[in-house]
């Protein structure tokens, strides 16, 4: 099944969009139980890896070998944005769904050798990388996917009004960063990948995750049932929670988005507190786990070289970590999709080229999970 058609529930809201419509096409598609993956903590499992070089050696060739790496830039040639000249970097953090390997397991379903872009995050760290602004693009975002040349050569033609999420399922890591660059009209410096089952074990290699809760979670789906109160995740209640949809808020796929963005930064935290960079026992063992789990781009495609990135997000706290989603609105023609709201979301890349904050503005409004709030770090 193509991500195109999908079935993933929505919720109806706000009509009103600023850009150019795109509508839904057939009937409105029933729920239909998904067990999702994610990526939300690539770039901190990268800081995980700030072993580097410490590994000499046998260490440091065993982890090398972990890593996988795509050539983004040679599958997307010249016709692409200019980097930026001001010290910042964007970086496209892709979570995939593949039903292969372990994935099979966790994620159920079929291994028919496809995979989707689950979550979609916008890396944006500023000039001095102390600061750092996080856009996660909605999955059933419908929009205008341009031709797309994959890192296997093969091409793949444009779209109109298709999933966002169908890039990375029709020619993988190159066509996702190409359509982001379509969309926003900046430069991806870095991309990064991992697989929902190598996110379980670093939640779980790293001890477990403490958040607090504000409600009761309870969704069959996802297997997660929590009181409200405070909480230490081991891995499989984290990947719950970071792929509910039915258990708190509106039901949408933006309210997921809020939970992860809330659990993101209690991850964070939770990396400080436990000494992970003092530790060398438990920063060898979330090595190990990190590179075999994250896919980066050729440029960081070593340990040194990963190590290096790294250790430059390190001094990014949680409070300086703003984390938004890209401004849309419920389609009126499908309450399943969201569209774009382009003017608003102008403002938001127009910031990040210029490596100034975004203004607030282009963040009220819109459709919203109505799940702010109920998930956070003790």
């Amino acid at each position: 099944m193509s991500a195109e058609s999908t079935p993933d529930p929505g919720i109806p809201g706000n009509t009103g969009t600023n850009g150019a419509r795109h509508r839904g096409k057939g009937k409105r598609r029933k729920p239909q139980q998904r067990r999702k993956g994610l990526m939300i903590a690539a770039w901190t499992a990268a800081g995980i890896v700030v072993l580097g070089g410490t590994g000499a050696g046998y260490l440091y060739f065993k982890l090398n070998g972990n890593l996988k790496s795509v050539d983004i830039d040679q599958a997307l040639g010249t016709d692409r944005p200019k980097k930026a000249d001001n010290g910042s970097e964007n970086i496209l953090v892709l979570g995939s769904d593949t039903r292969a390997g372990g994935n099979k397991k966790l994620g159920g379903g079929t291994d028919d050798g496809s995979a989707r872009s689950d979550t979609a995050m916008i890396v944006h760290v500023y000039k001095g990388h102390k600061k750092a602004s996080v856009v996660s693009i909605p999955r059933d975002t419908l929009i205008d996917r341009p031709s797309c040349t994959d890192t296997k050569g093969d091409e793949h033609p444009a779209a109109r009004s298709v999933m966002f999420n169908s890039a990375y399922s029709t020619g993988g890591a190159a066509c996702a960063v190409k359509t982001v660059e379509s969309i926003t009209d900046l430069r991806m410096d870095h991309y990064l990948e991992v697989d929902f089952a190598g996110f379980q074990k670093l939640i779980d290699d790293l001890g477990g995750v403490e958040i607090t809760t504000t409600k009761n979670i309870d969704d069959p789906d996802s297997h997660l049932k929590l009181k409200a109160g405070t909480h230490t995740l081991d891995g499989k209640q984290a990947l719950g929670l970071v792929r509910t949809r039915h258990g708190v808020g509106d039901g949408s796929d933006l309210g997921r988005i809020q939970l992860q963005q809330a659990f993101i930064k209690a991850l964070v935290n939770q990396i400080k507190d436990v000494g992970v960079f003092s530790n060398p026992k438990k920063l060898l063992d979330l090595a190990e786990t990190a590179t075999r789990t994250v896919t980066a781009d050729s440029d960081l495609g070593s340990v040194n070289k990963l190590a290096s990135f790294a250790n430059g997000l390190k001094g990014i706290s949680p409070s300086n970590m703003h984390m938004i989603t890209m401004p849309v609105a419920y389609d009126p023609a499908d309450p399943n999709r969201v569209l774009l709201q382009e003017k608003k979301a102008d403002q938001i890349w127009k910031a990040l080229e210029q490596d100034k904050p975004i203004p607030k503005s282009a963040t009220k409004g819109g459709a919203s999970g109505e799940a702010k709030g109920v998930v956070s770090a003790p």
